[in-house]
């Protein structure tokens, strides 16, 4: 294979072996691994309700729903992830392995709670409240894509480790 960033032999391994150990015993890395695709899921649907209230007007109301359950799902699967990282790496949140993405985690929950705020307030319009959305959507979009590629990494590390 190859060498590049991923798979090179000057990155340090994701998890140490202890780490790999802990993760591979915790429940919260079943828990991540179901709420994942299914805040994924959840986006899909909501980016498609927001569009198309963007586009047409219509279905202002279920984009809206479609929001709030994709923040809850956000903010439960912080939580749920501060948990992990803490069973992990001895740390809830910014552990020299996630350090990156927790910090990007942080703008995406920003962009969403700021949203909750604009929505309670009426500090913007339903148009506004949207574009919002969208922003806060990108953002957890590129987060998202932050983790894709840990775990990518840490499967080469363990196909490099047996």
């Amino acid at each position: 294979m190859p060498e590049n960033r991923l798979n090179s032999p000057a990155r340090k391994p994701l998890y140490t072996a202890a780490e790999r150990a802990r993760r591979d015993a915790s429940a919260w890395t079943l828990v991540q691994g179901i709420l994942a695709p299914v805040q994924f899921l959840i986006f899909l649907v909501s980016l498609a309700l927001v569009l198309r209230y963007l586009a047409t007007g219509e279905g202002y109301w279920a984009a809206t729903l479609s929001i709030l359950a994709k923040t809850a799902t956000l903010y439960l699967i912080m939580v749920t992830g501060a948990i992990w990282e803490k069973v992990v790496f001895g740390q809830y949140l910014l552990a020299p392995a996630f350090f990156w993405e927790d910090v990007f985690s942080f703008a995406v929950i920003a962009l969403h709670t700021a949203y909750i705020l604009a929505l309670w307030t009426g500090a913007l319009s339903p148009d506004g409240l949207m574009v919002l959305a969208l922003a806060a959507y990108a953002a957890y979009a590129i987060n998202a894509a932050q983790f894709v590629l840990k775990l990518r990494m840490a499967r080469l590390d363990a196909a490099v480790a047996e």
